[in-house]
């Protein structure tokens, strides 16, 4: 019976043996297979790495072309707020022209008038003149006339006396 009980112990060992094997080469199986698998995720985690790397740096440059457009956009607006302001000067600058027309082509009318006036003027200072004179002429004449005759009264009361 111990020869019986030893057998026993024997094959159930056996049975053991052969199913820690199996379960041993299941176990390796299973373990190349997530030996392959944790390969796989590496290879996977690289990639990833890489790509993000590569992602990072389209960031960075997307970034630097963000910051580009708003410098642009602010210098946009500034040359929008200048040409606005060009603008506006110039309006104003064009209403002074305007203006400044305007009163130039006013006072260019009034010159004209006032030649028109002046020759008017200088026509009746020319005729009064004339006038003076021919009246300074006829009071010459006059005066002399006035002596003659107060000499020929004075030679007649003369007469009248010496009469």
């Amino acid at each position: 019976m111990a020869l019986e009980g030893i057998k026993q112990k024997m094959l159930a060992l056996n049975v053991k043996a052969e199913e820690a094997e199996t379960k041993n080469e299941e176990l390796t199986a299973k373990v190349k297979t997530l030996e392959q698998e944790n390969l796989a995720k590496e290879q996977e985690i690289t990639s990833l790495s890489h790509r993000n790397q590569l992602l990072e740096a389209e960031v960075e440059k997307l970034e630097g072309h963000v910051k580009e457009a708003k410098v642009g956009m602010n210098d946009s607006a500034q040359a929008a707020t200048q040409n606005e302001s060009l603008q506006r000067r110039l309006q104003l600058l064009e209403d002074e022209a305007e203006e400044s027309d305007k009163t130039l082509r006013d006072t260019n009318e009034k010159l004209r008038q006032t030649d028109i006036k002046a020759g008017h003027y200088e026509r009746k200072v020319q005729a009064l003149e004339e006038s003076r004179d021919q009246w300074e002429t006829k009071y010459e004449e006059m005066s002399k006339k006035y002596a003659e005759a107060n000499k020929a009264l004075e030679d007649f009361r003369r007469e009248i006396e010496g009469l």
